[in-house]
């Protein structure tokens, strides 16, 4: 529990620091999201979604 709190801390802090040194790219990329189709969406998440599966399972063996 305490790495998926650790993670997750991690997570908010890289989010936090992109949405303050870059607003303007944040809120391009948000728009440009909601004109992509689902299936890219959900594609590119489960390629990040693997790809971070991936890389924590090589770095815990």
């Amino acid at each position: 529990m305490t790495d998926f709190l650790t993670a997750l801390g991690l997570l908010l802090v890289i989010e936090g620091v992109v949405y303050a040194a870059f607003p303007s790219l944040v809120k391009r990329m948000a728009s440009e999201a909601l004109s992509a189709p689902d299936k890219s969406l959900r594609i590119g998440g489960l390629v990040a979604a693997f790809a971070g599966l991936g890389i924590v399972w090589f770095l815990r063996s």
